[in-house]
């Protein structure tokens, strides 16, 4: 049997997801949350197979869930189901763990078929969604640190400048001359595309940039 856990803001999209499942010799619907925050606590006491996600909801949306689950319990298998299809909303949901994403508008046996290609390893998105990831997925090639990668001595700088450190403090916690620290800054600003330390800063935790190489 395929435990699923339901998670909907909204009563009646939660009923009939729950009716329609039950007719299903395969799944078992476990339990169902009201937000994210509910579906968190959920997964943790019922361990469900694969929880069912709507992506807006109160208290805690379906990403931040998303994301907490997948710390805790790797293995478990999230379906993003919603009525968004932009890359704001399909290339977070992927970024953090969710194993499929399908449209709210899906037709139900389709939505089974989804469920079941999961739990077989595989991924599953809606045609818009997979259009979505893919161009946001292009436009990620082109970010000012693929095509310039910083090298591991600025990767350091950047982490510490990011802490709030002088140049002087950076040159004390890297063992380097300030005006080491203050050429590596001059590479960082012309290969991130940005205009000060501020900006520098907030590109880095963006786009994950915050942990140094450790060299």
């Amino acid at each position: 049997m395929i435990k699923v856990l339901i998670a909907d803001d909204h009563h009646v999209v939660r009923r009939g997801l729950l009716f329609f499942l039950k007719t299903q010799k395969d799944i078992e619907v476990v339990g169902e949350a009201k937000n994210g925050a509910e579906a968190v606590e959920l997964v943790a006491q019922l361990q469900p197979d694969i929880v069912l996600m709507d992506l807006v909801m109160p208290e805690m949306d379906g990403i931040q869930a998303t994301k907490r689950i997948k710390a805790n319990w790797p293995h478990m298998h999230v379906l993003m189901l919603t009525s968004f299809s932009d890359k704001d909303h399909v290339l977070p949901a992927m970024e953090a763990g969710a194993s499929g994403y399908q449209l709210k508008d899906i037709e139900p046996d389709d939505l089974v078929d989804a469920i079941r290609k999961i739990m077989r390893g595989e991924h599953t998105l809606h045609p818009e969604a997979n259009t979505q990831l893919e161009e946001g997925l292009r436009e990620g090639e082109n970010l000012p640190h693929i095509i310039n990668p910083l090298t591991p001595r600025e990767q350091d700088v950047l982490a510490e400048l990011t802490k709030g450190k002088s140049n002087r403090e950076i040159a004390a916690s890297l063992f380097v001359t300030e005006k080491t620290v203050k050429t590596h800054i001059s590479n960082i600003f012309a290969k991130l595309e940005v205009q000060d330390r501020t900006q520098a800063a907030l590109y880095a935790v963006k786009y994950g940039l915050t942990v140094g190489s450790g060299l």
